[in-house]
């Protein structure tokens, strides 16, 4: 069994550190997106055996991990917030299911080779400092035949779909305003244009990836030979 220790010291996230309060608010605010959740889980449900060791990296709140393990999902999340980890643990409590959440940074993962049949990620993979490193943690500790899917926003992204996504998550007024702003100011600069991503996995262990995509997103699926 390997696990990675000797990686650099470096930042292991880009922008605001989702912490404290600010993790407080990204709970609540994504609270209305639950039925998005329990759609990716249902869509994930119709092609992975139930009992299948699943991994979502980067979970903040928890909620795409808890309607897994409703499932009948082995689930572990590793997020680099600890705010988000007690979050996270606090929600799954609360929801009666039993999900390993611990504090990690997606580089140097504290899990042995081949541990997991699938991998999620969703609206995280543009705040890796290191991508290509992040996607070859993801193929160590997949299976052989095991696949992954990192769902992200797409730098091509419309004013249209934005306001569209937005209404989408049923939030009252004023987070609605907040996170219209924090898409326009913050998240479209930081994400990547479909190309990117593929270059990217071009570049990793994979050595591919395909990609669809629909409202404001891309979903880049990778699968381990």
């Amino acid at each position: 069994m390997t696990i990675r220790t000797d990686a650099p010291k470096r930042k292991p996230y880009l922008g605001v550190q989702m912490e404290g309060p600010i993790a407080s608010w990204y709970d609540r605010s994504t609270r209305g997106r639950i039925p998005e959740f329990v759609r990716t889980a249902e869509d994930v449900a119709a092609w992975l055996p139930k009992g299948s060791r699943v991994l979502e990296v980067a979970p903040g709140p928890g909620f795409l991990a808890i309607e897994l393990a409703k499932r009948g999902y082995s689930v572990t999340g590793i997020d680099i917030s600890k705010s988000f980890v007690e979050i996270a643990g606090r929600n799954a409590r609360d929801a009666g299911v039993t999900i390993d959440f611990r504090r990690g940074d997606v580089a140097r993962m504290p899990f042995g080779d081949n541990s997991f049949d699938f991998v999620v990620c969703v609206a995280a993979f543009k705040n890796f400092p290191d991508p290509v490193a992040a996607l070859d943690e993801v193929h160590r500790v997949l299976r052989p035949g095991g696949s992954a899917s990192i769902q992200d926003l797409r730098k091509e992204a419309t004013d249209p779909e934005i306001a569209a996504e937005v209404r989408g998550m049923n939030q009252g007024r004023v987070n609605t305003l907040i996170t219209k702003w924090i898409f326009r100011t913050a998240l479209l600069r930081a994400a990547y244009r479909t190309e990117a991503a593929l270059r990217l996995a071009a570049r990793s262990r994979f050595g591919y990836g395909r990609i669809t995509t629909k409202g404001v997103g891309f979903d880049l699926r990778l699968a381990k030979r």
